[in-house]
């Protein structure tokens, strides 16, 4: 199977699973994927691979999943939540770095599984940290800014136009955050002409998958209890 099949599959999957812990576990479930999701496109975004012919950092699809889950909070819920999705987000991160790198301390038992097992570790989690800074650093920017983005095209429009709203905050937030994100992981780090390349790529594939979210999220507003307490206007049909 292609990069670009598994890519765009892995795209859409996500995008379900994320309206069906939603629908069965409502504001909690929102709550705790961002969380999970954060820490597992941390470790993806160090494998780098090809798609459509250009370099680029796995883990996009997770990350646009988290823009996904706190426009969704958003609108059903309002910003108070989001804003809360965003720290639980964060400190799982800070929570997902600190304790590996305690790992890492610990010494190893003689034994060749063992010592290939931590020189793996090491190799993935001791990137952590300068990896940890660029991704906290650009997701508390890009997701306080999306919810305020969110929220300012709320108001703007009247509650109308779900999807303007949606896409206007989310690629104006994915841009901050891919910038911030690749200056502080990758500047020096790859080549120039690397680096350009896969800022570039990264950026347009999330462009991509904010696009593709915009029907999800609509799913989402129809999948919302109605006694959701404090966000979304559902009269809203454009």
């Amino acid at each position: 199977m292609s990069n670009e099949l598994l890519w765009i599959l892995f795209m859409l999957g996500n995008l379900a699973t994320t309206l069906l812990v939603f629908r069965y576990f409502g504001r909690e479930g929102l709550l705790a994927l961002i969380a999970v999701m954060i820490i597992l496109c941390n470790l993806q975004v160090m494998k780098i691979t090809t798609l459509f012919g250009f370099t680029v950092t796995l883990g996009n699809v997770l990350y646009g999943s988290i823009f996904f889950a706190t426009d969704l909070l958003s609108e059903v819920y309002g910003k108070r939540e989001a804003r809360k999705g965003v720290l639980l987000g964060f400190v799982a991160m800070l929570l997902m770095t600190g304790v590996m790198q305690l790992a890492l301390l610990f010494g190893v038992a003689d034994d060749t599984w063992a010592i290939q097992v931590q020189e793996s570790m090491s190799m993935i989690f001791g990137f952590m940290p300068r990896i940890a800074l660029a991704s906290i650093a650009a997701y508390l920017l890009s997701q306080f800014h999306d919810v305020w983005a969110f929220h300012f095209w709320k108001t703007k429009t009247r509650g109308r136009h779900l999807w303007l709203r949606n896409n206007l905050s989310t690629m104006t937030s994915q841009l901050i955050d891919t910038a911030v994100f690749c200056f502080i992981a990758f500047w020096r780090v790859f080549d120039n002409t690397l680096f350009i390349e896969v800022l570039l790529t990264t950026y347009i594939l999330k462009v991509i998958i904010a696009l593709v979210d915009t029907p999800f999220m609509y799913l989402g507003r129809m999948l919302a209890p109605s006694s959701a307490d404090a966000g979304g206007d559902h009269s809203e049909v454009t």
